[in-house]
């Protein structure tokens, strides 16, 4: 299974009984990315004092731990993301992507640093620092005073240019934009193939496999809401997909000569040995032989979701929506600008009737849809096969289920551990074997 850093979060059951979170993209999501930039960053050294952040253990009675950073800079990987850029394959990856040094580029460091213009830096700020607490956070400029006092509400620490990364939207809105990448920063085809690694994320599991720096207590909860593990699992799997199209409507003619970014489309459509054949009219989407597949794996997810809840129609509108999105990829920009547009409306959509409360029965039904669609071979795709096992291991979270699912958790990810022998049909079978035990 996928290594969890922390216990699984509350059950289902429960979380029914927060406030609805809507799993449209708000304003709050759209400028985050934005947000981060405008005010000054002071750096990680500012928040580092045993007074701030930096103590050595979680203090009992106050409404933060008092110990982010030390969690940050003893487990977070993203405390080390500078640091890889000094390694000798990075410097490889650099010398053939015609750069000097990979620790000096933006190109680098807008993704492994909290890389913002000198104008934005203050006196202790460093970059070296790696993704820090204003990475994500947001520059601290306006809030660094005024966020300790016991009078300040966490509205006014975000009128003032803090982040809301409590909201799932938000929060997928800045990972993503590394982690996936935007239209101004993007792993390309030619990056990847100077060495740098493939992008694989989930949000709810990321999130869950990095040391949590807050308690979700009645304190936090009471200040910024909580998040039920499905609903942040479901809305990382919108803002995901919605993301890829949006990236992919910018970037699809940027690849040069006569191809497109190749970086748009499933890796293991090509990465494959010649005599695997894989190619079948069922896993094509109306694809011919040969023809790149738009990577747009978050689509199995959301298409499962929908005929877990019977939604017939919905799920038709988003397998046609998402088959002329493929097409459209085939055919130039114009196409494809219409056939995103289009499923990006059947995804507003979806999203406004997925917005209501799910109980435990609703997510029980949506964690079986997932393996009887990879069953049914329809993610046949490597990206689309890890999509389905993150999407399972954070559903059983979700449902407090973890001992029960572990066997069929470890068979799965058997499947999936290792993308040079993945195989489909092994895949599908084995997801079929599980569905059978819910």
């Amino acid at each position: 299974m996928a290594e969890r850093a922390f216990a699984p979060a509350l059950a289902v059951a429960l979380a029914v009984t927060a406030s609805a979170l809507s799993l449209h993209a708000g304003a709050a999501a759209a400028d985050a990315l934005d947000k981060i930039v405008q005010e000054r960053h002071l750096g990680v050294a500012t928040c580092a004092t045993s007074q701030c952040h930096g103590k050595s253990r979680a203090v009992e009675d106050r409404n933060v731990q008092l110990d982010e950073y030390t969690i940050w800079i003893d487990g977070d990987r993203h405390s080390i993301a500078y640091r890889t850029l000094e390694s000798e394959e990075s410097r490889t990856m650099a010398r053939k992507l015609g750069l000097e040094d990979p620790t000096q580029d933006a190109l680098c460091l807008d993704c492994h640093a909290d890389n913002v213009p000198a104008a934005l830096q203050g006196p202790r700020f460093r970059v070296e620092e790696g993704v820090g607490c204003e990475g994500c956070h947001g520059g601290s400029g306006r809030w660094i005073e005024t966020h300790t006092s016991s009078s300040t509400t966490h509205a006014e620490n975000l009128a003032a240019g803090m982040v809301a990364t409590e909201r799932a939207d938000v929060r997928a809105e800045v990972c993503l934009s590394c982690h996936l990448g935007t239209t101004d920063k993007f792993a390309t085809h030619r990056i990847m193939a100077a060495g740098h690694p493939r992008l694989s994320f989930e949000l709810e599991l990321f999130t869950a496999n990095q040391p949590a720096h807050y308690t979700v207590d009645a304190d936090y909860i009471e200040r910024k809401g909580r998040i039920a593990t499905h609903r942040l699992w479901l809305i990382g799997q919108i803002e995901q997909l919605r993301q890829s199209l949006e990236v992919s409507r910018v970037l699809l003619d940027t690849g040069g000569g006569a191809l497109p970014e190749l970086a748009l489309f499933d890796c293991h459509s090509c990465h494959h040995p010649m005599d695997d054949l894989r190619w079948t009219r069922r896993r094509a989407d109306g694809l011919e032989p040969g023809s790149l597949r738009l990577h747009l794996p978050n689509m199995v997810v959301l298409k499962a979701v929908a005929g877990a809840f019977g939604e017939g129609e919905l799920v038709t509108a988003l397998r046609d929506a998402h088959r002329a999105a493929l097409r459209g990829a085939q055919s130039g920009r114009a196409a494809f600008d219409a056939a995103a547009a289009r499923l990006l409306e059947t995804l507003d959509v979806a999203a406004a009737g997925w917005s209501r409360p799910m109980d435990v029965a609703d997510v029980a039904r949506i964690r079986l849809a997932l393996l009887e669609a990879a069953a049914d071979d329809q993610a046949s795709d490597y990206a689309e096969a890890e999509q389905v096992y993150f999407g399972f291991e954070s559903l059983c979270h979700a449902l407090d289920e973890i001992e029960r699912c572990g066997p069929g958790l470890d068979s799965l990810f058997e499947t999936v551990a290792d993308e040079r022998s993945y195989r489909p049909s092994a895949f599908a079978r084995t997801a079929g074997q599980l569905a059978a035990t819910f």
